[in-house]
């Protein structure tokens, strides 16, 4: 067990996880990121649409020793958010940090085979959520004078190679915006607000979302996807769990408004011709 958020309260959305082959741990982006944060010191109050799965993340930072809640909670709706944002003040004393990590592929396809109901679910889960999680958080920051917000973005946000994804891509540039105008908003509030940008991760999500491209074969899917990799190889969900552990904690203190990509180099292939 680590120090460096020794005394930090921590709420995380999205902490739960989906079940992935069975040859990975069921551990994505924001279950790997509350349980780094724990180890670290931090009290983790674990949000997730799914009980159940929050649940899991409770349990799994419990038998290591470190402090977690559980709580079930639509982002999307204010009310709930507002709730979350009470009862993590009520159980811990207050809120220092706050993990935006709820996301959805949604469906795939281009202008013409999304309709409007598509659009609304995926703003709404992508961007609105973040909007509604800050809106109950940020009080609680600003009566402390301080705090950090990291935003998990995306790669596509700034890459359209794959265009069946491009409303994913479109919410995801909203965030990185989203995250700039909060970092502006809050600094002198003394709140930091940055983003990661996940490239290729090999997440249980994946499997659910993106392997009927491939008609199913996961063989084909991961060969595929390492390929794509200027380092060779996906990233795992460890790696967006330690680069946020960095944002967040006070090594980072003189860092707000940045969106950082965690992609194996991926990013720099857009450019290299």
């Amino acid at each position: 067990m680590g120090d460096q958020l020794r005394g930090k309260t921590v709420i995380v959305t999205g902490a739960g996880s989906v079940a992935g082959p069975p040859d990975r741990p069921p551990i994505g982006n924001g279950r790997a990121s509350a349980i780094v944060y724990a180890r670290e010191g931090a009290s983790v109050m674990a949000i997730d649409l799914n009980r159940d799965a929050a649940e899991e993340t409770r349990l799994a930072i419990t038998k290591e020793g470190g402090m977690c809640s559980a709580f079930q909670a639509d982002v999307t709706q204010f009310e709930d958010c507002r709730d979350m944002a009470e009862q993590c003040a009520k159980t811990y004393g207050g809120i220092d940090i706050l993990h935006n990590n709820v996301g959805v592929l949604g469906k795939l396809g281009g202008l013409l085979e999304v309709d409007e109901e598509d659009w609304d679910r995926v703003m709404n889960v992508n961007v609105k959520s973040m909007f509604q999680t800050c809106r109950a958080v940020v009080p609680y920051m600003v009566s402390r004078g301080k705090g950090a917000i990291l935003n998990i973005s995306a790669l596509g946000a700034v890459q359209y190679s794959f265009s069946p994804i491009w409303l994913y891509s479109v919410s995801k540039a909203a965030v990185n915006s989203l995250t700039r105008c909060l970092a502006v908003q809050l600094a002198g509030k003394g709140i930091r607000v940055n983003a990661i940008m996940p490239g290729m991760i090999d997440t249980p999500m994946i499997y659910q979302d993106l392997a009927g491209i491939y008609g199913g074969d996961i063989a084909a899917m991961r060969e595929h996807r390492n390929k794509s990799i200027p380092l060779g190889k996906m990233g795992e969900p460890w790696d967006v769990a330690y680069a946020s552990l960095f944002l967040v904690s006070d090594q980072a203190k003189h860092i707000t408004g940045q969106i950082i990509a965690v992609d194996g180099g991926q990013v720099l292939s857009m450019t290299s011709g």
